[in-house]
């Protein structure tokens, strides 16, 4: 099916008589008539669901849709966005392991792989975006287990050279994840360009409406695990702690991933996402393929009014000819990106408070990728406690407006920048 038939049909298929809507299944728990039937779920012998905290009916159909428009064979719900670029790494990697990753990602991200896995025990190599093949290659250590970036990172806009990292990521006998969050499946699937696992923030353009946080993490099926089962014992040895499964044994490359994942991270960690939210999910969903045009026509008409205008120092912008990132935006993502735009207002920290000031249209949220346009100053909202000579040591210009275009008239909001810049 083409994307549009499958962000509206796949996932759930509603027998005679059921509803025809994905059903809110709003239970914690199921019933079961005897013990050697629930035992056989417990064993993973069985399909079916017995608590929530794992797998719940409403979140599977969901998943599936996201797998279905992802060109994955298996794919998980989880609370946040966060939670599935956690899950994603630390599935693969343990106490000793070391990660590849790009250095131009969200910066909450930045910091769970930097900091927080740090203190698990798992080292990390950051690679600049404009990173050559051979950078890319001297980043791998022997205990490397795994590859990350963005497609479009998060503020930065940078555009990943997704196959370039997989080709490098696989001579070296590792996976590439990737965080599709910001071109979404249809505008960009990075299967299809070699990398091995995509997780979203579905908080953002797939839910669409701010309505719903969560996250979800689709497996290709694809990256061989037995050929490197010394690098991944998770998958390729007994889990002692659930029945001495095998997971690759048991459920093959096309399952093995996502059910670790489950069985193990899920299990002890808990960071489900609720199946209303799932819900509200998979209603956005059904009109993404409307949606992320839209964001990308008013991205493009904002980028290319913000370049010409007098008060503004810059643009970033993978849809501008000037972008350095065009060229690979025009190879990975020749559709459009995303709705999100980043730009510098000239002048010092009080011009870029009287331009946010003055909007009227645009809201100032910390928020991006949804049906309202919104912007953020860094400066005087989330890097507020750094001085101006730290945020120009860390890349983050006084002037910096993050900027994402919701679906309004694309005439109505360059107005409202316009009147804003004065």
């Amino acid at each position: 099916m083409h994307i549009d038939t499958t962000c509206v049909q796949a996932g759930y298929t509603p027998g005679n008589g059921e509803p025809r809507q994905v059903p809110i299944i709003q239970s914690t728990t199921f019933k079961y008539d005897t013990s050697e039937d629930m035992g056989k779920l417990f064993d993973l012998e069985a399909p079916g669901y017995f608590y929530t905290r794992l797998q719940n009916p409403t979140n599977d159909f969901v998943a599936a849709k996201i797998a279905a428009m992802e060109g994955g064979t298996a794919a998980m719900l989880t609370s946040s966005g966060q939670a599935a670029s956690f899950f994603s790494l630390f599935n693969l990697c343990e106490n000793g392991g070391h990660i590849v990753s790009s250095s131009s990602i969200y910066g909450g991200t930045f910091n769970l792989i930097a900091v927080t896995m740090a203190k698990m025990g798992i080292s990390v190599t950051f690679v600049p975006p404009t990173a050559t093949e051979e950078e890319l290659h001297a980043a791998f250590r022997p205990n490397t287990r795994v590859v990350f970036g963005e497609t479009i990172a998060n503020p930065a806009l940078t555009v990943l050279d997704i196959e370039m990292y997989a080709r490098v990521a696989h001579e070296h006998g590792v996976p590439l994840v990737v965080d599709n969050t910001f071109p979404t499946p249809v505008n960009c699937r990075p299967f299809e360009w070699g990398a091995d696992i995509v997780t979203h923030a579905t908080t953002k353009y797939m839910d669409g409406h701010g309505s719903a946080v969560g996250g979800a993490i689709v497996d290709s099926g694809k990256f061989d695990w037995r050929a490197h089962a010394d690098k991944f014992p998770g998958l390729c040895t007994p889990d002692e702690s659930y029945h001495g499964i095998t997971y690759v044994d048991r459920f093959g490359l096309e399952g093995a991933f996502i059910t670790k994942c489950t069985a193990q991270l899920m299990r002890d960690l808990g960071s489900i996402q609720s199946p209303q939210h799932a819900f509200l999910l998979n209603l956005g969903l059904e009109s993404l393929h409307v949606r992320m045009p839209k964001h990308v026509e008013n991205g493009q008409a904002v980028a290319e009014f913000l370049e010409q205008h007098p008060k503004v120092e810059s643009v970033r912008y993978s849809g501008l000819p000037s972008d350095p990132y065009y060229k690979l935006a025009q190879k990975y993502l020749p559709n459009g990106g995303c709705g999100v735009v980043s730009f510098v207002i000239k002048g010092k920290r009080q011009d870029a408070l009287d331009f946010m000031r003055r909007l009227k249209l645009i809201a100032i949220e910390t928020h991006v990728a949804d049906a309202r346009s919104c912007c953020l100053n860094p400066a005087t909202a989330t890097h507020r406690q750094l001085s101006d000579a730290q945020l120009e040591a860390a890349g983050i210009p006084v002037g910096l407006v993050r900027l994402s275009c919701g679906l309004e008239n694309k005439a109505d909001l360059i107005a409202d920048l316009a009147q804003a810049l004065g």
